[in-house]
């Protein structure tokens, strides 16, 4: 009864002047989110800017960015960016990692995880500066051939441990599952990229729903969020097929450098 009189009274400040502000960065997080991941660090923040209650905004984000995610994998599988195997091997192990993580959360200090981070981010932010060919673009008949089972493990294995901490702090989940599946299969930025949001999609599908079940979703500013999503993540993802992992590369460093902030931030204050 309290949420929805609590919705009643957000659905009244719903003024146009909040909209022109909030969906153009919605529209920009999907972008973002598409080519490099991360794109939560801009659209959450977007939500709680225009004075929506944390609960809400949680649950309105994961929706909208739910079919924000749909669009930008249907989109690089359209364009055979996505290997079928390891995406669902990671997304198997993004479920169990997201749930094990969520109990973690319990026990790990957050202030913990993100000094750790802060410390990790620097040097991803060193090694993709230095090691320049790191994911580059290669023929596909070129790239190195893994076993069956030991391709499946290791994709298992990048879904469990970025799942987990999905689970335990959660931004910029894609873009370390992008940054996993490069390093550890030596895929290519833009095949790692829909790989990795194949895998996503499983997490965010299943979150939505649960938002959608509590009726944490303020519908009448999620639907034309959820067409500037899809819009965002359609063009984001044309972008970064087109543009190669040298675009893709690029974004990844815009995404580093508002993760650390975010944290920095929190952490000080």
């Amino acid at each position: 009864m309290q949420q929805s009189q609590e919705k009643r009274d957000i659905l009244m400040e719903l003024t146009p002047q909040i909209l022109i502000v909030v969906l153009p960065l919605i529209f920009l997080g999907g972008f973002v989110d598409s080519v490099a991941g991360g794109g939560g660090l801009i659209t959450l923040p977007a939500y709680l800017m225009a004075g929506i209650p944390a609960h809400l905004a949680a649950g309105t984000n994961k929706v909208v960015n739910g079919c924000g995610t749909l669009t930008a994998t249907f989109k690089y599988f359209r364009s055979g960016k996505i290997l079928l195997r390891p995406a669902i091997a990671a997304a198997v192990g993004a479920l169990i990692g997201s749930a094990l993580g969520t109990e973690l959360a319990a026990v790990i200090s957050e202030k913990t995880l993100e000094t750790l981070m802060l410390i990790a981010l620097p040097c991803v932010a060193v090694f993709l500066t230095v090691k320049k060919d790191f994911g580059k673009d290669i023929p596909a008949e070129e790239r190195p051939v893994y076993s069956v089972r030991r391709e499946v493990v290791t994709a298992a294995l990048i879904g469990l441990v970025f799942g987990c901490y999905d689970g335990l702090l959660g931004p910029g989940t894609g873009t370390f599952m992008i940054l996993g599946f490069t390093g550890f299969l030596s895929l290519d930025l833009i095949t790692a990229g829909g790989c990795a949001k194949a895998s996503n999609l499983a997490s965010n599908v299943a979150a939505a729903v649960v938002w959608i079940l509590h009726g944490s979703v303020l519908w009448k500013l999620a639907l034309p969020a959820i067409a500037c999503s899809i819009l965002g993540s359609y063009l984001g993802a044309r972008y970064a097929i087109r543009g190669g992992s040298k675009k893709i590369r690029n974004m990844m460093f815009v995404v580093l450098a508002l993760l650390f902030i975010k944290m920095g931030y929190e952490l000080l204050f």
